[in-house]
């Protein structure tokens, strides 16, 4: 048995409280978490899970071993991390998790670029629009734009992007061009799904808006004013070709729009392992202030 594999996954199933939830953060078989914990059982010569057909349930032995073993999980991480951020090389398994959308567009041929410098590094890129535990699911960095509840992880400002109303010529053709945020309210605005999605910023201004369409993705929301249908209000990563290739036209550019800061986000610790920081560092400087998509459509850098 190996010793250090056995409490690993013993932590992470009491953590989770699931066989089959720790398996896939651990990129291991259910068979294989049951079959460590049990030799970890008859090493230690107590039960440390009550099973049932429901849920588990820590003994009271097991209790008192999580918190041990947590507590020399945690100093290993550390002594690693500690080692790897006067390391030059960047090796072993990593972890990310970031925004669809802008995940396809930004973030995963910088991801591939930066594996091809790195050939002794191994990533599991997941893109997803859920707002994923980084601990619970095992992540060593998550990609975030916009606002960032989590107190218990730290944040990296990577970068900044401008929020963008735009149209394409054939609906301003149509319907005309607003020329200030109050004609904004009268026209058909594409809306993106989340809590308030139906109220558009613009510097310190709020205004509420009606239209054909929402979503809770900014694709569709893009394809849909590029057909006519309405006016979105967008982030610059989403409309950047679109704009360039005459699809959309941006409007109400004389409006101090609102900016998103786009984070790397990874759980405290007292010493960041050199291949995550040497990713944001790699992530950072490739998109820039302003960014890459921003420079493409001739923005000049965003205001402190």
């Amino acid at each position: 048995m190996n010793l250090l594999d056995a409490m690993t996954a013993f932590v992470r199933v009491a953590e989770l409280g699931s066989y089959t939830r720790a398996a896939e953060t651990l990129d291991l078989s259910r068979t294989r978490i049951s079959r460590l914990i049990m030799e970890l059982e008859s090493h230690l010569g107590v039960r440390l899970l009550q099973r049932t057909t429901r849920r588990l349930h820590l003994t009271e032995a097991g209790e008192s071993y999580l918190a041990s073993a947590q507590g020399i999980l945690q100093a290993l991480d550390e002594a690693e991390a500690e080692l790897g951020a006067g390391s030059t090389e960047v090796c072993g398994r990593l972890r990310v998790n970031g925004p669809m959308s802008f995940g396809m567009r930004f973030l995963s041929p910088l991801i591939t670029r930066f594996m091809v410098e790195h050939p002794a590094l191994e990533v599991r890129l997941d893109l997803n629009d859920r707002r994923v535990d980084l601990l619970e699911e095992g992540y060593d960095l998550a990609i975030r734009i916009g606002s960032l509840p989590d107190s218990t992880l730290v944040a990296r400002r990577l970068a900044r992007c401008r929020m963008i109303a735009c149209a394409s010529p054939e609906y301003l053709a149509r319907y005309g061009e607003p020329r200030s945020l109050a004609e904004l309210t009268e026209h058909r605005c594409l809306r993106y799904r989340t809590t308030g999605g139906s109220e558009w910023q613009f510097g310190g201004q709020r205004l509420t808006v009606h239209g054909p369409l929402e979503s809770n993705n900014g694709d569709v929301l893009t394809h849909a004013a590029e057909a006519g249908l309405g006016i979105a209000h967008q982030p610059s990563f989403l409309i950047t070709e679109s704009i360039c290739q005459g699809r959309l036209v941006p409007l109400l550019q004389n409006e101090e729009p609102i900016t998103l800061g786009i984070y790397g986000v990874y759980p405290a610790r007292r010493h960041l392992p050199a291949k995550v920081e040497r990713l944001l560092d790699y992530l950072a400087e490739a998109w820039g202030d302003p960014p890459e998509w921003e420079r493409e459509m001739g923005l000049s850098p965003i205001a402190q």
